[in-house]
This record gives structure tokens, C-alpha cells and sequence, in this order.
């Protein structure tokens, strides 16, 4: 039997949590959008620190959908919520900021106006002359998100793409391979001989696209970013047509 008047907090917590597990994700994620979005952005909030990963990530999705939907028909409600996930990755915020980047990367993929007005603002945190996020696990959702978006909007991130040699470069696979994803959708002039040597890197990380997680090798990222450019520019505006990976 339906509840008869609006769930409580905790309650509302668990249904969104329960939306957020659906086995039919896409279901799930048209139900959240259906719910009040500045009472859904708290419990999403939340879901960024749990323990369970696909849970994590697909709060993630969920920020995106909510947000650029908010976007819509408040415009600045949505920005009031960009605002928080950019504070949270400020030192003087006390936190760490799990998840904001990523969420960022969402939201401007799927809303222009915040695109235009943000995605300057997640590309600062990988210029050394920007706001250079020192944090190595927050530097992989800084670049998950900067592919997020560049697999969309490329044209407003261009300018990162000399930024990613340091990553492509770098000890941690999730960095190597997170770049050059991201890499994928941007000029090469600057990363193409980088992508190359990566060809053949066999590390493993895990990869998120929605609404599953995956395995990939960074080499078959390099690969497919390689590929991509051969093909000529990307246009990918749905999250279920990222780059095909065997």
C-alpha cells in the first residue's frame, strides 16, 4: 500500500536509495526525476561517502539528471547546488569532496547553460595556472568528470587537453586511463605519441558507465581513444554511448 502523505526524512532516504539500486536504473532515475529536486539533492549528497561503490556512482548519475533538470525551471536553485559541490572541493569546506567532481562532469553533460558557466570551473582544477587539485583519488573524479563532459561538449574544454599528459604519465592506471578516455574526445596533438605508448599498458581499473561498472585495461582506453581520432570529432550526448569497449 502507497504511503498517504509524504515520507519523512529517513524514509525518503530509503526510497531513494531503493530508485538509486534499481535493477531497471533507467526507471529508477525517471522516478527520482520526478520527485521535488532541491529534496532529492540532500540523500544524493549522502550517497557520495557510501561504502558501496555502484551506489556511489550512480548518485552520481542521478546528481546529473536532477540538477540539469532543476536547471530547467530554476536556474538558480541549480546553481545554488553547483555552487556546494564547488565548496566542497575548497580546503577551507573541512571535507574531502567524494563525488563532486564527478557530479560536476554529470551535470554540465547534461545541462548547456551549466555547461557554459561551470565547465571552466571543473577544467581549473588540472591547470596548474587554475585551481590544481593536489588530492590523488579526487584527481581521478576530476578527470572522469572532464571526460564526462568533453564526450558532449568538447569545445568547451579544448584547452585541457595539454593538461592530461601529466596523467597519462602517471603511476596510478586510473589516472592513465581516465585521461586518456577524456583524452578521447579532445585535440591530440598534444597527447597522441602519450596515447601510443599507453597501447599496451595492461592495468586494470574499474570504470563507470552508466548505469554498470566495469573492468577495462588502460590500453584498450588508449586504444579507443586513438581510434576515436581517427574517426574524426565525437558527438556523444547519451551516457549509454561512451566509448564501446569490448
Amino acid at each position: 500500500m502507497q504511503p498517504s502523505g509524504p515520507l519523512g526524512g529517513r524514509q525518503f532516504k530509503s526510497r531513494v536509495r531503493g530508485l538509486l539500486a534499481d535493477q531497471d536504473f533507467g526507471a529508477g532515475l525517471a522516478a527520482l526525476k520526478q520527485m521535488p529536486p532541491r529534496r532529492v539533492v540532500n540523500p544524493l549528497f549522502s550517497f557520495f561517502y557510501s561504502s558501496d561503490l555502484l551506489l556511489r556512482w550512480r548518485a552520481v548519475s542521478a546528481m546529473g539528471a536532477v540538477v540539469a533538470a532543476l536547471a530547467d525551471d530554476e536556474m538558480e536553485s541549480a546553481r545554488v547546488v553547483m555552487r556546494r559541490l564547488l565548496w566542497n572541493l575548497n580546503d577551507e569546506s573541512g571535507g574531502i569532496g567524494w563525488g563532486s567532481p564527478e557530479a560536476i562532469g554529470e551535470i554540465t553533460a547534461r545541462s548547456a547553460p551549466l555547461a557554459r558557466e561551470f565547465a571552466p570551473l571543473l577544467a581549473s582544477y588540472v591547470r596548474p595556472d587554475g585551481n590544481f587539485l593536489e588530492h590523488p583519488i579526487l584527481q581521478r573524479g576530476v578527470l572522469w568528470g572532464l571526460g564526462r563532459l568533453a564526450h558532449v561538449r568538447p569545445q568547451l574544454i579544448t584547452e585541457v587537453a595539454g593538461c592530461l599528459l601529466p596523467f597519462l604519465g602517471a603511476a596510478d592506471p586510473f589516472h592513465r586511463g581516465l585521461a586518456a578516455w577524456a583524452a578521447a574526445a579532445l585535440p591530440q596533438g598534444l597527447t597522441r605519441e602519450a596515447l601510443k605508448i599507453l597501447t599496451d599498458d595492461p592495468a586494470v581499473l574499474v570504470f563507470y558507465r552508466e548505469p554498470h561498472l566495469t573492468e577495462v585495461a588502460v590500453g584498450e582506453l588508449a586504444r579507443a581513444a586513438l581510434d576515436a581520432a581517427r574517426r574524426g570529432p565525437l558527438g556523444i550526448s547519451r551516457p549509454d554511448n561512451h566509448l564501446k569497449l569490448r
